[in-house]
C-alpha cells in the first residue's frame, strides 16, 4: 500500500497554516492599536486648603457629601490654623486652591501674580469682630492701648477702618501681630487690651469677659472671602475648576436646606464645639450674587474693594508694585451646578 494514502492533503495543511498566520497578525495589529492609543490617566485630586472658618461651610459639605465627586472632580481638603502658614504653603506648590480674603489675596499676589480668583464664597456682615477688655468701652478709649491684629493682611484694614470711624488712626494705638485664635488668651493675660478675631475665638473671649466693640457689620463689603487657584491649575485644568464650582454651589444649595445638618458636619470636621458655630454675620454668596459682584457696573464691583486694598498696602509699604487687578479675576469658570 503506497504511502499516499496515510499522507495529510497538503492543501488543506496550507490552508490551516494560512489561517494561523492571519490569526496572529489580527491578533498583533489589535494589540499593537491598542497599545498606541493614549491612555486615560485620572488627574490627581485637587488639593485645596483653608482656615478653619464656619465661612467655608459650602466646601466642607461639599467635601463632605460627596459633591465634588458627582460633580467629576476629587478634592483633598485640609485646614491649617495659621494663615501664614497657609499663605506659604500656597506659594511652595503645596496646594492647588485655596480660601483666603480679599485682603490676603491681593497680599499674596504680590508674590504669586499667576494666581487667580474665580468665585466669592461670603460677605462678613458682623462674623469678624473687634473684642476688649471691660473697661475699653468705646473706641476712642483704644488710644494709646495696645490693639491686635494680623498685621499686614485684611486684619490690618479692618481694625484701620474701625478706627476711622472715632476719627482715630494706627499712630493712636499700638498695633500688635497676633493671630485671630490668640485673642482670648492675650486678652485674659493683659498682652493686649483689644484684637480682632472670629468664632470659635469669639465665644472663647466673651467667656473671659471681653466684650464686642465692632464689627464688620459697620464696614459693609470690605471683607469678602474667595477661593483662588494657582496659575498653573487655571491653565491646565480648567474642566476641573468648573466642577469645583459647582460642587461648591451644590454644597451652599444643601446647607440652606439642611442648616441643622450642616452644623453637625461643620462640627466634626472642624473640630468645633457646635454651639460656637453661628452662622450671624455671614452672607454667602451664592451664582447670581457672584455674577453681580464681577460686573463692572455693580456698586459692590469687587474690583473697587480690591483697589480699597491695594491703595492700603501701597501705602503702608506690604507690597511694593500695583498688582494688574484685571488678571487676578476669573469668573468664567462660574456655573450652576447641574
Amino acid at each position: 500500500m503506497s504511502r499516499l494514502f496515510y499522507t495529510k492533503n497538503p492543501l488543506a495543511s496550507m490552508s490551516k497554516l494560512l489561517n494561523y498566520i492571519c490569526i496572529f497578525i489580527t491578533c498583533w495589529l489589535l494589540f499593537a492599536c491598542q497599545s498606541s492609543a493614549p491612555l486615560k490617566v485620572k488627574p490627581p485630586a485637587l488639593k485645596v486648603s483653608c482656615v478653619p472658618f464656619v465661612g467655608y461651610t459650602p466646601l466642607i459639605i461639599a467635601q463632605e457629601k460627596g459633591f465634588f465627586k458627582a460633580q467629576g472632580v476629587d478634592v483633598e481638603l485640609s485646614y491649617i490654623k495659621h494663615s501664614q502658614l497657609l499663605f506659604a504653603d500656597f506659594s511652595a506648590g503645596k496646594y492647588d486652591a485655596i480660601a483666603l480674603t480679599l485682603g490676603d489675596f491681593v497680599i499674596l499676589s504680590a508674590t504669586y501674580p499667576d494666581m487667580q480668583a474665580v468665585m466669592v464664597v461670603d460677605e462678613s456682615t458682623g462674623a469678624d469682630v473687634v473684642v476688649a477688655q471691660s473697661d475699653i468701652k468705646t473706641i476712642p478709649n483704644l488710644k494709646g492701648k495696645k490693639l491686635g491684629a494680623t498685621l499686614g493682611d485684611f486684619s490690618e484694614v479692618f481694625v484701620t477702618e474701625m478706627l476711622k470711624t472715632s476719627k482715630l488712626t494706627s499712630d493712636d494705638v499700638r498695633l500688635v501681630k497676633v493671630e485671630t485664635f490668640e485673642v482670648p488668651n492675650r486678652l485674659q493675660n493683659n498682652a493686649i487690651q483689644a484684637g480682632h478675631t472670629w468664632e470659635p475665638y469669639l465665644s472663647e473671649a466673651l467667656k473671659l469677659g471681653a466684650h464686642i466693640l465692632f464689627t464688620s457689620k459697620q464696614t459693609p463689603g470690605l471683607i469678602l472671602d474667595l477661593i483662588a487657584f494657582r496659575g498653573e491649575v487655571i491653565r491646565d485644568r480648567p474642566e476641573d475648576i468648573r466642577a469645583f464650582v459647582r460642587g461648591w454651589l451644590q454644597g451652599l444649595s444643601y446647607w440652606e436646606a439642611n442648616i441643622t445638618e450642616g452644623k453637625e458636619i461643620v462640627s466634626k470636621a472642624l473640630n468645633m464645639p457646635i454651639n460656637t458655630i453661628s452662622f450671624d454675620g455671614i452672607d454667602f454668596t451664592d451664582f447670581a450674587d457672584n455674577q453681580n459682584l464681577f460686573q463692572s457696573n455693580s456698586h459692590n464691583y469687587i474690583y473697587k474693594t480690591a483697589k480699597k486694598y491695594t491703595d492700603f498696602f501701597i501705602r503702608a509699604g506690604n507690597v511694593t508694585r500695583l498688582p494688574n487687578l484685571e488678571t487676578l479675576f476669573n469668573s468664567s469658570f462660574l456655573t450652576p451646578p447641574s
